[in-house]
């Protein structure tokens, strides 16, 4: 693979733009090229300068080597700016004749992404250290908590508590580390301030202390209990209940092994995204310095100057080639991390901090394509026996009253297949959803996995609806009958036993993570709202038929099948469920909006959650009108769903899909594009627009003559889906390039434990990057 293409993969996404630009040099290195070979002499010279440049010329080639000719093509200066920073200035020394101005313009570049890297790199790696800090203070707490909870009859002294941990660390690593190793080794606990892997000093030392001095050192770490509480990140309900009712967003500190795990597990999660970081930090360095030595080696063959080795050598001088503070800062939390969470056992630490990339598999591109030609040939078989039956002309009873139970499945596999889609196109344009979701490393799902469930479902409901119609349609199985209709129940049974199933099989580790988006959108908002929580309420406002159908599963086999369809929707009740039903999914989202206005207290949350109250009441009015009737009713579902329809169709495409921006760059549009077809956007906001009404057919149905009435239902709720799966993409590709903005590449992490003489520390873990 080329450097080139190597270069882009390795590319943290939301650090694009801190990288070196290696195309926009190759590209000035081109317009170098093309202006030598069109001042180049005629053929027989130019033979001759082969000639000369395949060696035969020992003089010439060997003068390019000396160091006054080194010294002569580029001056290397450095000019030092505030807060000690350096800036790189290259001079070219020979005339415009000799070089031209498009080698001054290379250098001039190439200094400016050297001083743009190495800020980049240097602003993070000051994070990070300050970031050690704030580790080794919590450190310190969880191993006093920890010895607490083990030793319950333990008590603290009444020594001195102002001095800062991460201070008296620092004095006394030198002189009193080997007596904490010690206490260690007594008490099989560790000691706080033995937590010397984050620091940047070493710990060094041979002599050990006498027993009186490790008991005491043991005390002053207890200390550290009196002056920390655990905060309350309010993610669970009963926490938001007592957060907002008692302000509680602190508590104190409660001695159990319970709260011991608890904290555990967020410090795991921590020191997880901060290994992460550092890893990425070190590759960020070393793809840089390889791109400045490769773009120079271009240089030098093109030019056939040697400037290559000063210019690396001030790179190599520069902070970004010769800082080491990421390479130890990563040796010592794999020793803080495996000493601590993995009880000294070095394999399980290490895979709990590089767990295993997620490698394709043969099998499944094998399986995809088996159960899409299954899928096909199944489809065809279905639509040639409607036909020959003549089942769709006449109207069919049986057939209008168990397509409600089959179009359940085909929602389903229509949104799956959609979402196969938005994962080929985020990865080919480099939109990094695992982290947007937030799925834990190794176990997101890959387009042709999610391509796999969608046809598996597809060919299993194809299935059961071709044998369920031959079974109704046959003279001869007229004893079956009886257990066809059935056949739909089991279907979503299995379904529903393999969404639910305990063991670690189908992708176990994405359907819980499904499941528990589910549960928190049901309880919102006593859950703290994460993007894949909106998210997927979102897309259950594009699938209220698929829930009504759910509806349509329990009246149909609750209250008898011998009338078929009418016996079951012609209840009061079923056509009262059935407009609460569509309610729910904006209700949700209604309440997580309420939930980020009270955190956040951002008034663009305000307005969201007006537009899905419009909404909501837009549902209302048409259940009263369904039921009431009158020319009243019809106006007010008619003006509020308009209304709710525009206030939409404004908020996906300015605040969702960030477009429609006077003073962008790109007309209409927004400064940064990730497709670069701008008429891609334009038809999408034209297809927004349009399938926008197919949402307003929920509340308003439209006269369509040439379809039934559930052929309508089912052809206005797939153009619904359709327009969330196009939503899907133009919606994370915004929230991607907002993460781009700001260099948000890692999550955000609270705190486990709040230091109450430091009201102004951060509780938060990389709150800079997210």
């Amino acid at each position: 693979m080329k450097f080139g293409k190597a270069f882009k993969k390795q590319k943290v996404p939301e650090w694009t733009e801190a990288y070196v630009d290696y195309n926009g040099l190759k590209h000035v290195l081109q317009e170098i090229r093309r202006l030598k070979q069109s001042k180049q002499p005629p053929t027989p010279l130019r033979s001759a300068q082969k000639r000369n440049s395949s060696g035969l010329n020992l003089q010439a080639r060997n003068s390019y080597g000396m160091g006054d000719i080194e010294d002569q093509a580029i001056a290397v200066n450095t000019v030092k700016q505030q807060n000690s920073r350096k800036l790189y200035n290259t001079e070219f020394l020979l005339s415009p004749e000799e070089g031209g101005e498009n080698e001054k313009t290379f250098f001039r570049k190439l200094d400016e992404e050297l001083n743009k890297v190495n800020t980049f790199y240097k602003d993070k790696v000051e994070e990070v250290i300050n970031e050690a800090s704030l580790l080794n203070k919590q450190m310190d707490a969880l191993i006093a908590f920890r010895t607490k909870v083990m030793n319950p009859h333990r008590g603290t002294s009444s020594s001195p508590k102002g001095i800062p941990t991460d201070v008296k660390n620092s004095a006394d690593s030198k002189t009193s580390s080997p007596s904490r190793a010690a206490a260690t080794e007594q008490t099989d606990l560790e000691s706080p301030v033995e937590l010397q892997h984050l620091n940047n000093d070493k710990v060094t030392g041979s002599s050990l202390r006498e027993d009186a001095n490790v008991r005491e050192n043991e005390t002053h770490s207890l200390d550290i209990l009196d002056r920390v509480k655990i905060t309350n990140p309010l993610e669970s309900p009963i926490s938001t209940i007592r957060g907002f009712l008692m302000d509680e967003k602190e508590k104190g500190l409660s001695f159990n092994k319970d709260e011991l795990k608890k904290v555990e597990e967020r410090l795991k999660n921590i020191f997880s995204e901060y290994y992460k970081k550092l890893q990425l930090l070190k590759n960020y360095s070393f793809m840089n310095l390889s791109a400045f030595s490769k773009i120079l080696k271009k240089y030098e063959k093109i030019t056939s100057r040697n400037a290559a080795r000063p210019y690396m050598r001030m790179v190599d001088s520069s902070y970004l080639g010769s800082c080491d503070e990421v390479s130890g800062l990563l040796e010592r939390v794999e020793a803080t991390f495996i000493k601590h969470f993995a009880k000294s056992n070095r394999r399980e630490g290490m895979k709990l901090l590089r767990p295993k990339q997620k490698t394709e598999k043969h099998c499944i591109t094998f399986f995809s394509g088996f159960f899409s030609g299954f899928t096909i040939a199944l489809l065809i078989a279905v639509i040639l026996l409607l036909e020959a039956k003549r089942l769709i002309e006449d109207g069919n009873l049986y057939i209008n009253s168990i397509l409600p139970l089959y179009s359940f499945h085909a929602y389903l596999v229509l949104h799956t297949l959609l979402y196969a889609a938005n994962i080929y196109f985020w990865r080919r344009y480099r939109i990094n959803y695992p982290f947007i979701f937030g799925f834990k490393q190794g176990t997101e799902l890959g387009y042709q996995e999610v391509f796999l469930l969608g046809n598996g479902l597809a060919m299993l409901a194809l299935a059961t609806f071709l044998v369920h119609l031959h079974i109704q349609m046959d003279s001869g199985a007229q004893d079956h009958q009886k257990y066809a209709k059935f056949m739909p129940l089991g279907l979503i049974t299995v379904i529903f036993i393999i969404m639910f199933c305990p063991f670690n099989i189908i992708y176990h580790s994405s359907r819980v993570f499904l499941m528990k988006s589910i549960f928190r959108c049901i309880c919102a908002p006593l859950y703290k709202v994460t993007l894949p929580d909106f998210f997927l309420a979102d897309q259950l406002t594009s699938q209220i038929q698929a829930m009504r159908s759910i509806e349509y599963y329990i009246c149909y086999y609750g209250y008898g099948t011998s009338k078929g369809q009418n016996k079951c929707t012609t209840r009061d009740v079923y056509a009262v469920f059935y407009f609460i039903i569509a309610v729910i999914p904006y209700w949700l989202r209604f309440l997580q909006c309420v939930r980020r206005l009270l955190e956040e207290r951002d008034y663009c949350h305000g307005c969201n959650a007006v537009r899905y109250f419009s909404t909501i009441i837009a549902v209302v009015i048409r259940t009263a009108f369904e039921l009431r009737k009158g020319l009243t009713w019809k106006i007010l579902a008619i003006a509020s769903s308009a209304i709710a329809t525009i206030m939409n169709t404004y908020w996906d495409i300015v605040v969702d899909w960030g477009l429609l921006h006077k003073k962008s760059n790109n007309f209409l549009l927004r400064d940064k594009l990730i497709l670069s077809h701008k008429s891609v956007y334009f038809s999408a906001m034209v297809l927004d627009v349009l399938l926008r009404f197919a949402w307003l057919q929920l509340v308003l149905p439209f006269d369509l003559h040439s379809l039934s009435g559930n052929a309508i239902l089912i052809t206005f709720s797939s153009l619904e889906i359709l327009r969330r799966g196009m939503w899907n993409f133009f919606r994370l590709e915004n929230e991607h390039l907002n993460n781009v903005g700001k260099y948000r590449a890692f999550k955000s992490v609270p705190l486990p434990f709040n230091y109450n003489d430091e009201n102004d520390e951060n509780d938060e873990i990389d709150d800079k990057d997210d």
